[in-house]
């Protein structure tokens, strides 16, 4: 199984410190290597980025900062488990190696799913 492992916390005004950076890099390493983490990154400020909408058939964009929002998506991984458990037990020992935050998990489609979707429609 596949999760995404969406990491939210209060925006910073300053980029990680190097001590900060060398933990990540040490926990990216290990992950990767053992093969539960599959991908991750981490996002720039929101002043930087930019919302687009849809609603009622019209598209806006709104540029950052979005100053109405409490917390901001600080990164994501793609977490490889064996079942949802695994996957929380990931999410806790990542938020070990941060700042306060959470972690939204939610388990992606595999093709087969898809597959078995498509043929149980047919």
């Amino acid at each position: 199984m596949r999760f995404l492992s969406i990491y939210k916390t209060r925006e910073r005004s300053t980029p990680p410190s190097q001590e900060e950076i060398c933990q990540m890099g040490k926990l990216v390493e290990e992950g990767m290597k053992a093969g539960w983490l599959l991908a991750t990154e981490g996002c720039l400020p929101t002043a930087l980025g930019a919302r687009v909408r849809r609603a009622e058939g019209k598209i806006t964009v709104l540029d950052g900062p979005f100053a109405e929002t409490r917390e901001v998506v600080g990164g994501f991984a793609i977490l490889k488990a064996n079942s949802k458990a695994e996957a929380i037990q990931m999410a806790k020992d990542f938020l070990e190696h941060v700042a306060d935050g959470e972690c939204e998990l939610r388990q992606l489609y595999e093709g087969a799913e898809c597959a078995a979707q498509e043929a149980a429609v047919a």
